[in-house]
Protein backbone atom coordinates (compact mmCIF):
# COMPACT_ATOMS: atom_id res chain seq x y z
CA UNK A 1 0.00 0.00 0.00
CA UNK A 2 1.14 3.52 -1.01
CA UNK A 3 1.00 6.03 1.49
CA UNK A 4 2.98 8.93 -0.39
CA UNK A 5 3.21 11.25 2.22
CA UNK A 6 7.21 11.53 1.79
CA UNK A 7 7.99 15.15 1.82
CA UNK A 8 4.14 16.22 2.77
CA UNK A 9 4.07 18.93 6.07
CA UNK A 10 1.83 19.01 8.80
CA UNK A 11 0.98 20.68 11.37
CA UNK A 12 0.49 18.61 14.89
CA UNK A 13 -1.21 20.09 17.94
CA UNK A 14 0.04 19.19 21.52
CA UNK A 15 2.49 17.05 20.27
CA UNK A 16 5.06 17.59 23.31
CA UNK A 17 3.70 14.62 24.82
CA UNK A 18 1.11 11.68 24.45
CA UNK A 19 -0.98 10.89 21.47
CA UNK A 20 0.53 14.27 19.58
CA UNK A 21 3.83 12.95 20.08
CA UNK A 22 3.39 9.45 18.70
CA UNK A 23 1.52 10.92 15.94
CA UNK A 24 4.44 13.19 14.91
CA UNK A 25 6.78 10.55 15.53
CA UNK A 26 4.86 8.28 13.29
CA UNK A 27 4.22 11.13 10.40
CA UNK A 28 8.50 11.91 10.52
CA UNK A 29 9.33 8.01 10.02
CA UNK A 30 6.64 8.44 6.89
CA UNK A 31 8.77 11.02 5.52
CA UNK A 32 6.42 13.97 6.38
CA UNK A 33 7.66 17.43 7.63
CA UNK A 34 6.33 18.30 11.23
CA UNK A 35 6.04 21.38 13.12
CA UNK A 36 5.55 20.41 16.39
CA UNK A 37 3.29 22.73 18.49
CA UNK A 38 2.60 23.39 22.12
CA UNK A 39 2.52 25.34 25.41
CA UNK A 40 5.51 23.89 27.19
CA UNK A 41 9.07 24.88 25.53
CA UNK A 42 10.92 22.47 27.19
CA UNK A 43 9.05 19.50 26.69
CA UNK A 44 9.00 20.82 22.63
CA UNK A 45 12.94 20.68 22.64
CA UNK A 46 13.42 16.92 24.07
CA UNK A 47 10.56 16.09 21.57
CA UNK A 48 12.69 17.51 18.88
CA UNK A 49 15.71 16.28 19.38
CA UNK A 50 14.40 12.45 20.02
CA UNK A 51 12.33 13.04 16.72
CA UNK A 52 15.42 14.30 14.70
CA UNK A 53 17.28 10.54 15.51
CA UNK A 54 14.53 8.91 12.71
CA UNK A 55 15.01 8.56 9.64
CA UNK A 56 12.56 10.42 7.55
CA UNK A 57 10.96 13.75 7.59
CA UNK A 58 12.28 17.17 9.35
CA UNK A 59 11.41 18.61 12.67
CA UNK A 60 11.01 21.98 14.14
CA UNK A 61 8.70 23.27 16.81
CA UNK A 62 7.04 26.49 18.29
CA UNK A 63 5.69 26.90 22.21
CA UNK A 64 1.88 27.08 21.08
CA UNK A 65 -1.01 28.20 23.75
CA UNK A 66 -3.72 26.81 21.34
CA UNK A 67 -5.74 29.16 23.21
CA UNK A 68 -4.55 31.68 21.61
CA UNK A 69 -5.97 33.11 18.32
CA UNK A 70 -2.36 34.85 17.73
CA UNK A 71 -0.32 32.02 18.82
CA UNK A 72 -2.66 29.91 16.46
CA UNK A 73 -1.80 32.27 13.74
CA UNK A 74 2.20 31.93 14.05
CA UNK A 75 1.70 28.34 14.13
CA UNK A 76 0.65 27.99 10.98
CA UNK A 77 2.88 30.95 9.36
CA UNK A 78 6.15 28.99 11.39
CA UNK A 79 4.75 25.75 8.94
CA UNK A 80 4.54 27.91 5.79
CA UNK A 81 7.93 29.75 6.53
CA UNK A 82 9.88 26.86 7.31
CA UNK A 83 8.47 24.63 4.57
CA UNK A 84 6.60 26.62 2.34
CA UNK A 85 3.63 24.39 2.24
CA UNK A 86 0.73 23.00 4.51
CA UNK A 87 -0.46 19.54 3.88
CA UNK A 88 -1.96 17.89 6.92
CA UNK A 89 -3.60 19.70 10.28
CA UNK A 90 -3.70 17.99 13.44
CA UNK A 91 -5.65 19.27 16.21
CA UNK A 92 -5.78 17.86 19.42
CA UNK A 93 -6.12 19.14 23.10
CA UNK A 94 -5.13 18.01 26.66
CA UNK A 95 -8.68 17.31 28.50
CA UNK A 96 -10.64 19.56 30.40
CA UNK A 97 -11.25 19.06 34.37
CA UNK A 98 -13.15 16.17 35.95
CA UNK A 99 -16.04 17.45 37.74
CA UNK A 100 -19.72 16.96 37.92
CA UNK A 101 -22.50 19.50 36.82
CA UNK A 102 -22.98 21.19 39.86
CA UNK A 103 -19.62 21.89 40.58
CA UNK A 104 -18.37 23.14 37.50
CA UNK A 105 -18.39 27.14 37.36
CA UNK A 106 -19.16 29.18 34.01
CA UNK A 107 -15.07 30.02 34.06
CA UNK A 108 -14.30 26.29 33.85
CA UNK A 109 -17.51 26.01 30.72
CA UNK A 110 -15.66 28.75 29.25
CA UNK A 111 -12.02 27.31 29.01
CA UNK A 112 -13.11 24.01 28.28
CA UNK A 113 -14.93 25.54 24.81
CA UNK A 114 -11.91 27.20 24.29
CA UNK A 115 -9.12 24.54 24.47
CA UNK A 116 -11.38 21.32 23.31
CA UNK A 117 -13.18 23.33 20.40
CA UNK A 118 -12.94 26.56 19.72
CA UNK A 119 -9.05 26.26 19.62
CA UNK A 120 -10.02 23.41 16.73
CA UNK A 121 -12.28 25.98 14.82
CA UNK A 122 -9.57 28.27 14.70
CA UNK A 123 -6.47 26.55 13.68
CA UNK A 124 -8.90 25.06 10.27
CA UNK A 125 -9.55 28.62 10.01
CA UNK A 126 -5.66 29.50 9.49
CA UNK A 127 -4.60 26.54 7.84
CA UNK A 128 -7.84 26.26 5.31
CA UNK A 129 -6.06 28.71 2.74
CA UNK A 130 -2.76 26.75 2.63
CA UNK A 131 -4.83 22.85 2.61
CA UNK A 132 -6.48 24.32 -0.54
CA UNK A 133 -3.72 24.91 -3.04
CA UNK A 134 -3.10 20.65 -3.01
CA UNK A 135 -6.03 19.47 -0.97
CA UNK A 136 -5.21 18.21 2.19
CA UNK A 137 -6.05 16.19 5.34
CA UNK A 138 -7.19 17.50 8.97
CA UNK A 139 -7.60 15.00 11.57
CA UNK A 140 -9.58 15.76 15.09
CA UNK A 141 -8.56 14.05 17.95
CA UNK A 142 -11.41 13.89 20.11
CA UNK A 143 -12.56 10.49 22.55
CA UNK A 144 -14.32 8.06 23.14
CA UNK A 145 -17.02 10.14 24.41
CA UNK A 146 -18.02 10.81 21.29
CA UNK A 147 -20.31 7.88 21.56
CA UNK A 148 -20.67 7.12 25.26
CA UNK A 149 -20.21 9.38 27.40
CA UNK A 150 -17.74 8.92 30.46
CA UNK A 151 -19.22 9.49 33.92
CA UNK A 152 -17.41 12.49 35.89
CA UNK A 153 -16.04 14.06 32.54
CA UNK A 154 -18.65 16.25 31.35
CA UNK A 155 -16.82 19.24 30.08
CA UNK A 156 -14.91 16.35 27.47
CA UNK A 157 -18.56 14.76 27.08
CA UNK A 158 -20.10 17.58 25.91
CA UNK A 159 -17.08 19.54 23.70
CA UNK A 160 -15.91 16.31 21.89
CA UNK A 161 -18.98 15.61 20.73
CA UNK A 162 -18.81 19.36 19.59
CA UNK A 163 -15.78 18.46 17.75
CA UNK A 164 -17.87 15.44 15.68
CA UNK A 165 -20.73 17.85 14.47
CA UNK A 166 -18.05 20.39 13.19
CA UNK A 167 -16.41 17.72 11.23
CA UNK A 168 -19.26 15.97 10.13
CA UNK A 169 -20.31 19.53 9.06
CA UNK A 170 -17.25 20.67 7.42
CA UNK A 171 -16.52 17.47 5.40
CA UNK A 172 -19.48 18.79 3.09
CA UNK A 173 -18.37 22.15 2.64
CA UNK A 174 -14.54 21.48 2.46
CA UNK A 175 -14.88 18.29 -0.28
CA UNK A 176 -14.95 20.97 -3.65
CA UNK A 177 -11.46 21.75 -2.42
CA UNK A 178 -10.50 17.97 -2.08
CA UNK A 179 -9.43 18.48 1.65
CA UNK A 180 -11.00 15.52 3.60
CA UNK A 181 -11.43 15.52 7.54
CA UNK A 182 -12.06 12.79 9.64
CA UNK A 183 -12.73 12.41 13.65
CA UNK A 184 -10.24 9.91 15.61
CA UNK A 185 -10.95 9.39 19.07
CA UNK A 186 -9.12 6.95 21.63
CA UNK A 187 -10.44 5.15 24.24
CA UNK A 188 -7.78 3.87 27.43
CA UNK A 189 -4.37 4.61 25.44
CA UNK A 190 -1.87 4.61 27.82
CA UNK A 191 -0.41 7.93 27.98
CA UNK A 192 -0.25 10.59 31.15
CA UNK A 193 -4.30 11.72 31.08
CA UNK A 194 -5.12 8.16 31.28
CA UNK A 195 -2.91 7.32 34.08
CA UNK A 196 -4.16 10.53 35.97
CA UNK A 197 -7.60 9.55 35.23
CA UNK A 198 -6.97 6.32 36.99
CA UNK A 199 -5.98 8.00 40.05
CA UNK A 200 -8.77 10.12 40.16
CA UNK A 201 -11.36 7.54 39.58
CA UNK A 202 -9.37 4.83 42.09
CA UNK A 203 -9.33 7.45 44.68
CA UNK A 204 -13.39 7.70 44.50
CA UNK A 205 -13.72 3.84 44.57
CA UNK A 206 -10.75 3.54 47.31
CA UNK A 207 -9.03 0.78 45.40
CA UNK A 208 -5.57 1.44 43.88
CA UNK A 209 -4.16 2.05 40.61
CA UNK A 210 -4.16 -1.17 39.85
CA UNK A 211 -6.93 -2.16 40.93
CA UNK A 212 -8.63 0.47 38.73
CA UNK A 213 -6.87 -0.70 35.75
CA UNK A 214 -7.40 -4.10 35.85
CA UNK A 215 -10.97 -3.12 36.48
CA UNK A 216 -10.94 -1.13 33.20
CA UNK A 217 -9.36 -3.86 31.15
CA UNK A 218 -11.18 -6.44 31.98
CA UNK A 219 -14.31 -4.24 30.07
CA UNK A 220 -11.87 -4.19 26.85
CA UNK A 221 -12.01 -7.17 24.49
CA UNK A 222 -8.82 -6.74 24.05
CA UNK A 223 -7.89 -6.79 27.18
CA UNK A 224 -5.30 -4.27 27.53
CA UNK A 225 -4.96 -0.48 26.82
CA UNK A 226 -4.19 0.49 23.82
CA UNK A 227 -0.06 1.95 22.93
CA UNK A 228 -0.39 5.77 21.74
CA UNK A 229 1.92 3.78 18.36
CA UNK A 230 -0.74 1.98 17.66
CA UNK A 231 -3.21 5.34 17.48
CA UNK A 232 -1.01 7.20 15.88
CA UNK A 233 -1.04 4.07 12.61
CA UNK A 234 -4.66 5.17 12.38
CA UNK A 235 -4.04 8.62 12.32
CA UNK A 236 -0.85 7.54 9.62
CA UNK A 237 -3.26 5.90 7.56
CA UNK A 238 -6.30 8.61 7.63
CA UNK A 239 -3.89 11.29 6.37
CA UNK A 240 -1.90 9.29 3.49
CA UNK A 241 -3.22 8.97 0.42
CA UNK A 242 -4.65 5.16 1.21
CA UNK A 243 -7.44 7.04 2.39
CA UNK A 244 -8.99 8.83 -1.01
CA UNK A 245 -12.64 8.68 0.04
CA UNK A 246 -13.08 8.79 3.82
CA UNK A 247 -14.22 11.93 5.12
CA UNK A 248 -16.32 13.36 7.73
CA UNK A 249 -16.45 9.98 9.77
CA UNK A 250 -15.68 9.49 13.26
CA UNK A 251 -13.11 6.54 13.95
CA UNK A 252 -12.92 4.59 17.40
CA UNK A 253 -9.55 3.61 18.55
CA UNK A 254 -10.14 1.66 21.92
CA UNK A 255 -9.65 -2.06 21.14
CA UNK A 256 -13.85 -2.92 21.19
CA UNK A 257 -14.58 -0.63 24.80
CA UNK A 258 -17.34 1.24 23.72
CA UNK A 259 -20.31 -1.40 22.89
CA UNK A 260 -22.41 1.07 21.17
CA UNK A 261 -23.02 0.64 17.38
Amino acid sequence: MELNLKGKTALVLASSQGLGKAIAASFVQEGINVVLASRNEEKLLEVESELKNLEGGQVSYIPTDITDPNQIKQAVQHAMDTYGQLDILVNNAGGPPAGSFEHITDEQWQQAFELNLLSYVRTIREALPHLKKNGGKIINIASSSIKEPIPGLLLSNTFRTGIVGLTKTLASELAQDNILINTVAPGRIATDRVAFLDEVNAEKQGITKTEMEEKVKAGIPLGRYGEPEEFAKVVTFLVSDANSYMTGSSFLVDGGMVKSI
